[in-house]
């Protein structure tokens, strides 16, 4: 009988999935939402879970406590395209992928001043002829802004954030801004009743080695697949913090009272 892994099909987590080997485990690839909904319901027995999703569902969920998809700073693929100031907003399109990013939008779009009326939409930059913002993430969010690159900086310093009368608000970089602490997008979740077996776990452990070790290989990989300049793929992956170390616990924490959510975590212990 196989052991079912919920992994998004996003080109950060390739570095966990690309070398993943283990008798019996099955790969799962979905939108964290279905993810969400596909861990809760025991149709997987471990995922890759929002940390919003996890944040409102401690009370079911136990978690490892070495995994995370985390940054402190920029994230690139987490954005926010818009052509008004964000306290001017009044209308922006919600990506339908992920909840995490769309809590986090609402926050910090309510401590910036503004109102939107807000509409769950799919698609991209098109959306933009209807919406004055719309947020985009994943892989949908690398393509539309290496679109709007004329050519790659030399330094990801001088990455633009805007283009013309388009502006680009990179999330994690604003709640970097906020908190100077991580933002945490991910974490590997299992229901409480039905831990994995100790071997899934090493299993991924020794993948996550293997494919930070290799992350050159894994990164001209992810650009030839969307299409995007290997160096910046290079970037984006050795951006992420894939460990849950302290930092990332206390922006986990920090994500959840700003919330209003308790911060009651059970740790995997096997």
């Amino acid at each position: 009988m196989s052991y079912r892994l919920g992994f998004p099909p996003y080109a950060n987590v390739a570095p966990l999935v690309r070398f993943l080997e283990g008798e019996g485990l099955e790969v799962v690839h979905a939108p964290p939402t279905a993810l969400n909904r596909l861990l809760l319901e025991g149709e997987i027995g471990l995922s890759l879970a929002s940390s919003f999703f996890y944040l409102t569902h401690q009370e079911a969920l136990g978690l490892l406590p070495d995994f995370s998809v985390a940054v402190l700073g920029p994230v690139y693929s987490v954005n926010l395209f818009h052509k008004k100031p964000l306290s001017e907003l009044h209308r922006v399109a919600l990506t339908t992928e992920s909840a995490t990013s769309v809590a986090l939008l609402k926050l910090l779009l309510k401590e910036a001043g503004g109102k939107p009326e807000y509409r769950r939409e799919e698609g991209g930059l098109e959306l933009l002829e209807a919406y004055d913002g719309v947020l985009l993430i994943g892989d949908r969010a690398i393509r539309a802004y290496a679109g709007l690159l004329k050519a790659l900086p030399e330094t990801p310093h001088a990455l633009p954030s805007a283009f013309g009368a388009l502006r680009v608000t990179d999330l994690a970089m604003a709640w970097f801004r906020r908190t100077r602490l991580p933002f945490v997008f991910a974490v590997w979740a299992y229901r409480l009743e039905d831990p994995p077996p100790k071997a899934v776990v090493q299993a991924l452990r020794r993948a996550r080695r293997k494919g930070l070790a290799q992350l050159g290989e894994v990164a001209r990989g992810e650009a030839e697949r969307l299409g995007v300049h290997p160096a910046l793929l290079e970037h984006y992956l050795w951006n992420f913090r894939y460990h849950l170390e302290e930092p990332d616990r206390l922006g986990l924490k920090a994500f959840a009272e700003a919330l209003g959510l308790p911060f009651r975590p059970s740790f995997y212990s096997a």
